[in-house]
């Protein structure tokens, strides 16, 4: 409803009209308005923070004048206008002398497209800084690549010899020392348990991929947690069923969104627990691609929200690495390995958390029309 709507209804019943200034005004994130000639026509208070500049200085400025001449601001602008549709980007690095060093979320839409006018809007939520400046935690996964090799190589190896030597000692123990044999036996598997669950990152071969239903995937993982650890969860289900298909793995695909819903499970209250599972299309997202000039475009989205208490802030920029875990008996890889497989499938995951709202926001590729049956 715009608000020339709004105001009349609010008049017909007697209220206040809405403001959309002053709406504007007290948004915390820099919104700006450019007319066709590049012009800044409008800018909010908290545009005036971010440019340290007066509104009154700000209007009627190039925008050229603020921004380095090679923003991609201006590409995306130019796309905006070229399309119609509008357009996000995400891990955009700003950095000028008056507004320092930022990684911005921008967003941008046509205002009037018969006059060219772009409304901007600067979102600075740290995303880089939270999941890999490209929301892909790519890293966070590889940094255990090399770890994951040499435990297979140089821990399991020994501990085989150790169980041996535990099952030799055990055949002449007496009742007391079968005790000791059998817990280093039982640790000794625990070890190899846990380096068989970090092989998974040394394993750099392509997933075979093809066109997969994602609400398939997502009904499966809902009636495998109903059935098991999410008994006393609610589920609520909020899909999109013109979504094209994914480009993915299936069976990958269910792993990590079996992982996202048990980690939801285990997060939400006893009493009263949520989980809702969402899926969407994005128009005109695409991500940078760490190392190139080129875009992405990951328009199918899938969001687990729960109404747990949240994640600590101190974990937060840390969450995907691995060992980083708020379980008591948690070893901190099922979302690294999450991590991992949305990597391989050139995906990115990003979350926020506050409480009683937490979302985990996987973005994946669609499968190309000539793969699709």
């Amino acid at each position: 409803m715009n608000f020339a709507r709004a105001n009349a209804l609010k008049r017909a019943a007697g209220g206040p009209a809405v403001d959309a200034s002053a709406v504007l005004a007290a948004l915390p994130d820099p919104v700006l308005v450019v007319d066709e000639s590049g012009y800044l026509i409008f800018a909010n208070s908290a545009a005036e923070q971010f440019f340290d500049t007066s509104a009154a200085t700000l209007l009627g400025s190039p925008l050229k004048e603020l921004l380095p001449a090679d923003s991609p601001i201006f590409a995306l602008i130019d796309n905006v206008r070229a399309s119609g549709h509008s357009v996000s980007e995400y891990g955009v690095a700003l950095e000028t002398p008056r507004v320092g060093a930022h990684i911005l979320t921008i967003q941008a839409a046509l205002v009037a497209e018969e006059r060219g006018e772009v409304v901007i809007t600067l979102q600075e939520r740290s995303i880089a800084h939270k999941i890999d400046r490209q929301l892909t935690h790519r890293n966070a996964a590889r940094s255990v690549t090399a770890m994951a090799a040499m435990l297979a190589h140089e821990v399991k190896n020994p501990l085989s010899g150790i169980r041996g030597a535990a099952q030799l000692l055990e055949e002449n123990a007496g009742p007391g020392d079968r005790e000791l044999t059998r817990l280093i036996c039982d640790e000794a598997d625990r070890i190899c348990a846990l380096v068989d669950r970090m092989e998974v990152f040394s394993d750099q071969r392509p997933i075979e991929r093809g066109p997969v239903n994602i609400h398939e995937v997502l009904e499966r993982v809902r009636r495998v947690a109903q059935s098991g650890f999410a008994r006393h969860v609610r589920f609520i289900e909020d899909y999109d069923p013109s979504l094209p298909p994914v480009h993915g793995n299936r069976d990958l695909l269910i792993q990590v969104f079996l992982n996202l819903v048990k980690n939801a499970a285990e997060a939400v209250p006893a009493q009263s627990g949520e989980i809702q599972i969402t899926s969407a299309y994005q128009h005109g997202v695409r991500l940078a691609v760490a190392g190139s000039d080129s875009r992405v475009h990951l328009p199918l989205v899938v969001s687990i929200i729960d109404n747990g208490e949240g994640i600590p802030e101190e974990l937060g920029q840390h969450l995907f690495d691995p060992f980083v875990t708020t379980k008591h008996n948690g070893t901190g890889l099922g979302l690294a390995l999450v991590a991992k497989v949305i990597g391989d499938h050139g995906g990115v995951i990003e979350f926020e958390s506050q409480p009683r709202r937490t979302v985990f926001r996987v973005c994946l590729p669609m499968a190309p029309r000539r793969s699709v049956p």
